[in-house]
């Protein structure tokens, strides 16, 4: 990775944090540049909702998102611990370390033998964490935890200057409405997946592309294909060059 690909991605982090950002895009946007910029396999990212609890609101892939899920209906794995002690999490072999037994298991069931966890955190404040998998046992070295690091915190700055911004309740409510809109995205991606017959990763990049071609915000656009005002056919996919079409 050079330089100039991290301070690309800087940039495009920084640009996207304007007053009427779309939360969802950007935070999917980070899951997506940590995989690209740190050679991991995924990334997964959890944040507090209103109550304080932790939900999952971004992932750069379905099986990610899923396990996420997992950790949070049984209360134990890297995201967990990063989140309540504030600090970095990392296993370079799940398989073999003796944490998480039911956490470690799931994610083998799906690939996994790595993990790193990041805290989104701006000194004392923990608002959520990042989480790092990789299908083969590997360390970070200090330049990988070093960018790692520097993308959890440009998006924990944003989120919290947003808040500072708006006086504080407005972030509180996006990152709820973000989290509320979570229900709606996963219909929508049904909803494509079978019309177009095609998997739910590529529904959900099918999804933010027509967000983004048609100027429209990706709730909104994904409440359009749920409630059917938004008409679901190939051209959706002939919007995104190199995509084939529909099966």
């Amino acid at each position: 990775m050079s330089e100039s690909q991290l301070t690309d991605v800087l940039v495009e982090m920084a640009d996207t944090l304007v007053d009427d950002f779309d939360v969802l895009d950007f935070l999917h946007v980070l899951t997506k540049r940590c995989v690209e910029l740190l050679g991991v396999s995924a990334a997964g990212l959890l944040l507090t909702d209103q109550q304080g609890a932790l939900q999952v609101v971004a992932a750069s892939s379905e099986r990610t998102r899923l396990l996420e899920l997992f950790q949070l209906q049984t209360d134990q794995g890297p995201c967990l611990d990063c989140f309540r002690t504030g600090g970095p999490v990392s296993v370079a072999d799940l398989p073999t370390a003796d944490r998480w037994p039911i956490f470690a298991a799931a994610a083998a069931e799906v690939g996994f033998a790595a993990v790193h966890a990041m805290p989104m955190r701006l000194r004392s404040e923990v608002i959520g964490a990042l989480n790092l998998f990789d299908v083969h046992p590997r360390t970070l070295d200090k330049s990988q935890l070093r960018i790692g690091k520097a993308l959890a915190d440009v998006a924990t700055i944003g989120l919290l200057q947003q808040r500072a911004i708006h006086r504080g309740a407005i972030l509180t409510e996006q990152l709820q409405t973000a989290l509320n809109s979570r229900v709606l995205i996963e219909q929508a991606k049904g909803v494509l997946a079978e019309r177009l017959q095609v998997d739910v990763d590529e529904a959900f990049a099918l999804m933010r592309s027509g967000a983004r071609n048609h100027n429209r915000r990706l709730s909104d656009f994904a409440q359009a294909i749920v409630d059917g005002s938004e008409e679901i056919s190939p051209t959706m996919v002939a919007d995104r060059p190199g995509v084939p079409t529909p099966r």
